[in-house]
Order: structure tokens, then sequence, then C-alpha cells
């Protein structure tokens, strides 16, 4: 069985968060601190092949009005070289909000601001992944 990987991807970090087998929850792994495209790959490769992944969810970020901007462009890029080097099946998840719903659970666990700038988008990344897991609603 094959595992969903889920991506916050950043231009200084990415949030990766990993499926169960059963593809039911999402966990958060880690945040890879970006150095260059060849590194980050690489890192995201160590990654797919330890937990055996199938499939990567991607968050998008849009505008509120729903237009893929700068940012947006920028990840479906890096998104595309995955694609290219793995091979895998990529899918885009809208993201508005994922961030700031991350960043509230953080606080109300009391979590202070400098442990949750370490942890913010591995947790956005489970959103991301999560929200997808979700609407896949037992259509494996």
């Amino acid at each position: 069985m094959e595992r969903i990987l889920g991506l916050d991807v950043g231009d200084k970090t990415i949030g990766v968060a990993i499926s169960d087998l059963l593809k039911i929850t999402a966990q958060g792994v880690t945040t890879i601190r970006r150095v260059g495209r060849k590194k980050d790959l690489s890192t995201l490769q160590d990654i797919i092949d330890e937990y055996g992944v199938g499939k990567i969810v991607v968050g998008l970020p849009k505008n509120m009005n729903g237009t893929i901007g700068p940012q947006g462009e920028k990840v479906i890029k890096f998104a595309e070289n995955i694609k290219n080097k793995f091979g895998l099946e990529i899918i885009y998840i809208d993201e508005r909000l994922t961030t700031v719903s991350a960043e509230r659970v953080l606080i109300e666990a009391d979590v202070s601001r400098q442990n949750r700038k370490k942890v913010i988008d591995k947790v956005a990344a489970t959103y991301i992944l999560q929200s997808y897991l979700d609407g896949l609603g037992g259509e494996l």
C-alpha cells in the first residue's frame, strides 16, 4: 500500500505531512528548510522512499477571489519539478486559510510564538493533506 504525501510549499520552508496506510489520517512529519531546488528535491526523495509515497497533495495558495497569483505560480512550478523527477501524481488543494487554521490551533494549544514558527508549516501541510483525505470518503 502506498501513502500520500502532503506539502505546504513556501519560499523558505516546505511543511511535510504523510497519510497513514489506510489513507484516513494525516500526520505532520517535518519542515524542510529550503536551500535550493536540487537539495530540496533530494530531501523529498528520501521522504518519498522512506514512506512509500504513491501520490502527492500540494497546497495551492490562491488569492481570496480564487485566482492564482505569483506565489501560486511558484508552487505549481516546484510541483511540476517534483512530478517530472519522481513521476508521481500531483493533486492541488486550495490552501487558503490553512495557515490561519494551523496558527489558531497552535495558539489554542498555548504553543509559544517561537515554537509556533518551528511547526506552523508542518501543521499546515497536515491540514492540506487531511482535507484531501476527508474528501476521499472511502472512494479508495
